[in-house]
């Protein structure tokens, strides 16, 4: 539940709840164990339980409620008006303070905590909750299975390039904006994953180093810039914290309206450090997919974010040094945007000399998603000559970053170089729960896309597009 609550004194509720809940005894009301426990198992505890309950405020015994936490407690027994547990549950739905946040309960259910609160809140003091886990329902989306398999019959249709001969570089437009952006075209091959264990100030999670196999594949020859991206997060239409259109119609919008796209920002994303013509930053990883899809509906062509081995093949472009044009980092100035050249902030994109392949910004600027899960041992997993390998996400922390940016030392710019994802990177985040949509502390992360010459299946493309839905 939300923890916006107000001050009260905590012996005073405690003395007034034993009153209360002797006078609900001796009168028949709601029952706390077979209709109030249920509710607030589901609905809250699983957020407000725990030594990192969210606004310290625990929800697992009548103690803790009552004690409330640092904004207040929650329920002001006999009065459910100036109780914040009930006044959040009944705020309309599309109000990002709504309780639970996926959206209201049922109207039984609002009227039965009501009715609970006025009775006393009767709570026995030998109870505790624990969270229950919520099946869930049929989603009402239309951003669904189905929705990606007419997408998949767009792009089938639609595929020009068959072999590796015919891939070339290429401009492609948006429709539905005009901008433009330029794909490079990747060879397939074979390079040596990971750096070597003499490469100064190596990591050990860049290594053992392991021959690995790629399919030719294009690249976006820059960062995805504002230009591109912002068209996609901000559209000026009321949604659901899950992204979906709230008046959406199945006869009036197409395919790419169908598309789950981010709510609208609570403040500016650029962070006044610039915007046509600059990176992207501060998305989450789903958020990065998401915009791949819905450029894919409009293009017809298959996009997704590159695996983890995609993007350092890219980036190494057939080089075995520490950095693609070498080892010496006194040259990074002319290649990439690091901590000392950057004034303290990202730069337009390809400003500096690209690599071997066209591709501009592989080293700093931002750092970049791949669509990976973080394994500290990814290398002691590839075994042997490793094929397109890919780590299938699990859990929503961590997934794969690389190339470091604008705010990093040099030593994390080399091509090597691999962290994981963190929660701490939506600290400032003041929504509950966390937008699913932004990173708001990580100033310093963007995307590039890559398109497969190979169009994978619908199952696959489901896959890639909404890896990181229903992980916790």
């Amino acid at each position: 539940m939300n923890t916006r609550f107000n001050s009260v004194s905590v012996v005073t509720l405690l003395a007034a709840m034993l009153t209360l809940n002797h006078f609900a005894a001796a009168n028949s009301g709601v029952d706390f164990r077979t209709q109030i426990q249920p509710i607030i198992e589901t609905a809250c505890v699983s957020c407000h339980s725990g030594d990192e309950a969210d606004g310290e405020l625990r929800l697992e015994t009548l103690k803790t409620a009552m004690t409330g936490g640092s904004s207040g407690a929650a329920i002001v027994p006999g009065k459910p008006d100036e109780s914040l547990l009930y006044t959040y549950i009944t705020l309309p739905a599309d109000d990002d303070l709504i309780m639970p946040p996926d959206g209201p309960l049922e109207k039984a259910q609002i009227e039965l905590v009501k009715q609970w609160i006025a009775q006393g809140a009767e709570w026995p003091s030998e109870v505790t909750l624990n969270a229950r886990e919520v099946v869930p329902q049929k989603s009402e989306s239309p951003d669904n299975r189905e929705l990606v398999r007419k997408i998949w019959t767009t792009i089938d249709k639609h595929s020009g390039e068959t072999s590796e001969s015919d891939m070339k570089a290429y401009q492609e437009q948006i429709p539905k904006t005009g901008v433009e952006f330029w794909m490079e075209a990747i060879p397939g091959g074979k390079f040596i994953m990971g750096s070597p264990p003499d490469e100064p100030l190596r990591e050990a999670n860049e290594g053992p180093q392991s021959e690995v196999t790629i399919s030719p594949f294009w690249m976006g020859r820059h960062e995805v810039t504002w230009d591109e991206y912002e068209p996609f997060m901000i559209t000026k239409v009321d949604r659901h914290k899950n992204g979906a259109r709230t008046d959406y119609d199945p006869v009036k919008h197409g395919l790419v309206d169908a598309i789950s796209q981010p709510t609208a920002p609570y403040i500016e994303m650029s962070f006044g450090m610039g915007q046509s013509g600059y990176p992207a930053i501060s998305m989450t990883q789903h958020a990065a997919s998401k915009y791949c899809e819905w450029l894919s509906a409009q293009t017809g062509h298959f996009y997704r974010l590159p695996t983890e081995a995609e993007w350092e093949y890219a980036c190494r472009a057939g080089s075995t040094t520490a950095y693609s044009f070498g080892d010496d980092p006194q040259k990074l100035d002319q290649y990439g945007w690091y901590y000392d050249n950057s004034n303290e902030k990202y730069q337009k994109v390809g400003q500096k000399k690209p690599n071997a392949w066209s591709l501009y910004d592989m080293h700093g600027n931002v750092s970049e998603w791949t669509i990976d899960q973080y394994l500290p041992d990814y290398f002691e997993r590839l075994e042997g000559n490793a094929e397109n390998p890919l780590v299938r996400p699990k859990t929503l922390y961590p997934r794969t970053v690389r190339g470091g940016s604008w705010y990093d030392d040099p030593e994390h710019l080399r091509s090597a170089y691999r962290f994981g994802s963190d929660p701490a990177w939506k600290q400032q985040d003041p929504q509950l729960p966390k937008s699913i949509w932004y990173h708001t502390d990580a100033r310093w992360l963007g995307f590039r896309i890559v398109r497969p010459l190979k169009t994978p299946s619908a199952e696959e493309m489901e896959f890639y597009w909404n890896s990181a839905t229903n992980k916790r």
